[in-house]
């Protein structure tokens, strides 16, 4: 949809000049008030991107109609049009909000490059509105806010695994959110309410783990001054998370199996057994099977455990979500901070989704808190995330194509062959777009635009700071 100018100048020679400049080069849809309060009925009328209105106007002058704007819910860029020589007026304008001014007579060229530049800060603006507000939409609904087919597979999975109460193997990599997806089916069962009692085994030393979980009696071992009760009971009539069960002992497994076999437990010391009513939900980032086959773990406790699976995705499986995801840590962390609500610029987005992140949204959370804490500017650039950056990295293979129609599989392999052949264009550039145009014996905006469509950012390619101003210089 093309993006719409609002021109208002009660001299209509200048609003046809002005129209036919903007919409023969920028390609943008115009439209022209004779005055302000025209302009107000048009604004009613149409969702207008940007404004452009002369200062002075028999009726209400450009000022009012500035302020006017300035009071809507989502008030969109106005540009200030006046005579050379008035610049205290442009000035007291933009005090007043106006996203620019120019001075009449104005050069051609400064015109089109401020409302190109207005045109692209209400489109980012649009962009960042319209993902804050599906991630509000996503947190009432679910505690995860990917949209991705991937990512409404799991949350189905989560929804219909909560309703029966049964024990529940949670697997996937480190920082995909293991936690949460447990936190979430304890919220949609039936056990919503009751505790829920979270134990990473490996941070707990073995010798103490099974105290922990099963509770002792006063002098069953030294140091064992008084009653104490285990987390099994703290979580009675809840859920308990036994986050990288893979990695108990064989005898703490023996243990857990009885426990989970029976509803019951024996806290240590004690000679009677007391009943339990929690559900167990177990996650790793461990091949489990593997480890059955290869006699790590028992597999008798492996089949109790897996009752019902849920896998959470890495971020590489869901690049599509990785937008919704920063923006959702990004909000939330400005409110944990009590900072102004910072936003993306859209380089900032494609350098995100363009990342290599070993460490999945743990580590998105990590490097976007620490943007936040550092940088002093309220829109977030690929600078803000530089430090810790990997480059991404070029597909070698060939795509899966089997089994595809003849349209999709062509779709994966032009895909896989720009991704390849320009990431490899922007190494040998380090990040410089120009250059890498050139090698390719392309225009630079073509280079941008098929960037933008495969989520490539050249700042995941620059070596240093002295590249990277170059690279903004000449790119």
């Amino acid at each position: 949809m093309k993006q719409k100018v609002l021109i208002v100048d009660d001299n209509r020679d200048m609003t046809r000049l002005l129209e036919r400049l903007i919409g023969s080069t920028l390609h943008a849809e115009t439209l022209a008030a004779g005055s302000a309060e025209e302009a107000l009925r048009v604004l009613r009328e149409h969702i207008v991107n940007c404004l452009l209105v002369d200062m002075k106007m028999p009726g209400m002058g450009g000022m009012e109609l500035l302020r006017q704007v300035r009071k809507q819910d989502a008030p969109v860029p106005v540009i200030i049009m006046t005579a050379y020589g008035a610049i205290e007026t442009a000035v007291e304008a933009m005090k007043e909000g106006a996203y620019d001014f120019i001075t009449k007579p104005f050069e051609e060229e400064r015109l089109l490059h401020t409302v190109r530049l207005a045109l692209e800060h209400e489109d980012l603006r649009r962009k960042n509105t319209d993902l804050e507000r599906r991630i509000r939409k996503k947190e009432k609904e679910t505690f995860f806010v990917g949209e991705s087919p991937r990512m409404q597979e799991l949350i189905d999975t989560i929804r219909l695994v909560a309703r029966a109460d049964v024990t529940v193997l949670i697997t996937g990599e480190t920082g995909t959110g293991k936690e949460l997806a447990a936190r979430m089916i304890h919220n949609l069962s039936g056990r919503t309410g009751k505790p829920f009692v979270a134990v990473n085994c490996p941070a707990i030393p073995e010798t103490i783990l099974e105290s922990e979980l099963f509770g002792y009696r006063k002098g069953a071992f030294t140091g064992a001054l008084t009653d104490r009760e285990g987390l099994f009971q703290v979580a009675q009539g809840g859920t308990l998370l036994l986050d990288e069960i893979g990695d108990i002992s064989s005898s703490l497994q023996a243990k857990l199996l009885r426990v989970l076999q029976e509803r019951e437990l024996k806290p240590l010391g004690d000679t009677a057994t007391r009943r339990v009513d929690v559900r167990v939900i177990a996650a790793t980032n461990r091949d489990l099977a593997g480890n059955v086959a290869a006699g790590l773990f028992r597999s008798d406790l492996y089949y109790r455990l897996n009752v019902v699976s849920v896998n959470t995705p890495p971020l590489r499986d869901i690049p599509e979500d990785i937008p919704l995801i920063a923006y959702h840590f990004l909000s939330l962390f400005c409110s944990e901070l009590g900072l102004d609500r910072k936003r993306l610029t859209e380089e900032a987005i494609q350098f995100l989704v363009s990342r290599q992140w070993k460490g999945n949204a743990r580590e998105l959370q990590n490097e976007i808190k620490r943007a936040v804490i550092f940088s002093k500017s309220e829109m977030l650039s690929p600078s803000d995330f530089r430090a810790n950056a990997e480059p991404v990295v070029a597909r070698n293979a060939a795509p899966e194509t089997d089994g595809l129609a003849y349209r999709d599989a062509r779709r994966e392999v032009l895909a896989s062959f720009n991704i390849e052949y320009i990431s490899n264009l922007l190494r040998r550039s380090q990040g410089n777009v120009s250059l890498a145009a050139q090698s390719a014996g392309m225009e630079r905006q073509s280079l941008q635009h098929i960037m933008r469509k495969y989520g490539i950012a050249s700042a995941a390619f620059r070596k240093d700071d002295k590249n990277e101003e170059e690279g903004d210089e000449r790119g």
